[in-house]
């Protein structure tokens, strides 16, 4: 029954983007995606390398040049280390040089702020980043990890720039915007998920997304590309004026990845 109304949920909004002012998508003013599950067969995203050249190649038609995969390192769950992320970015670049498909790809990883993430900070252990230093982390929907201020503090001593994935996702915070205040003045990056502004999770998210974006507090956007629907629900809704009429005159900082 779930899994129906989903879908149901996703018609409707699909029939919704029909009725809007349509445009042709050009996300080339953004030219990274810096979250995603590109990579094949090593988390919940894609699972074979033939669905990674065809995702790569609508990103790159919708107006990308890089994409930085981050498949999640969640223990007991997604045991995903370096030395495995590396191999499927070996892999998926080399099926897209076959495909000469012109797309930078790199990868780095989405750290669940847990105990075994904190670990791994006072271990020393190595650490996937992107661009400057930088770390993307998030949560469990259901709770803000117990641990997240000393995990950000750890971070920041260790020298990362910590960027939390999707934080309009996180319905705990949304009856206390103070949360996500204090967050900012620690110097936390956040990132906004594309799908957050269609209401594809639903209106209170795209309702606190769109407060967030007009404060000046997203840093980021990413597409949390995992499988057909996203994919189809994104190249609908970045074909709508009003993602463009949202996004602009914000300061988001993609370019500076490229």
């Amino acid at each position: 029954m779930h899994g129906s109304n989903l879908f149901s949920r996703y018609l409707r909004m699909l029939f919704s983007f029909f009725k809007k002012q349509t445009v042709t998508p050009d996300l080339s003013f953004l030219g990274v995606d810096m979250h995603s599950h590109l990579l094949p067969g090593i988390d919940d995203g894609l699972k074979t390398v033939e669905q990674t050249v065809a995702f790569v190649k609508e990103l790159h038609a919708l107006g990308y040049k890089k994409l930085i995969c981050t498949p999640h390192i969640l223990n007991g769950v997604h045991n995903n280390t370096v030395a495995t992320i590396n191999a499927a970015l070996d892999i998926a670049r080399k099926a897209l040089a076959d495909a000469q498909v012109p797309v930078v790809l790199e990868a780095a990883a989405e750290y669940m702020i847990d105990d075994e993430f904190e670990n791994k900070i006072n271990e020393k252990e190595e650490l996937l980043t992107f661009g400057k230093n930088n770390i993307l982390v998030e949560m469990s929907y259901l709770a803000e990890s117990n641990n997240l201020l000393e995990v950000i503090f750890r971070l920041q001593m260790a020298g990362y720039h910590p960027i939390l994935a999707h934080p309009e996702r996180y319905n705990f915070y949304h009856g206390n915007f103070d949360k996500y205040e204090e967050l900012k003045d620690r110097q936390v990056l956040f990132q906004l998920n594309i799908l957050s502004l269609s209401g594809y999770y639903g209106k209170e998210i795209k309702k606190v997304s769109e407060r967030l974006l007009a404060k000046g507090m997203y840093d980021f956007i990413g597409t949390d590309m995992h499988h057909e629907t996203h994919l189809a629900a994104t190249k609908a809704f970045v074909a709508t004026k009003e993602f463009y009429n949202l996004v602009k005159n914000t300061n988001l900082h993609n370019q500076s990845l490229l």
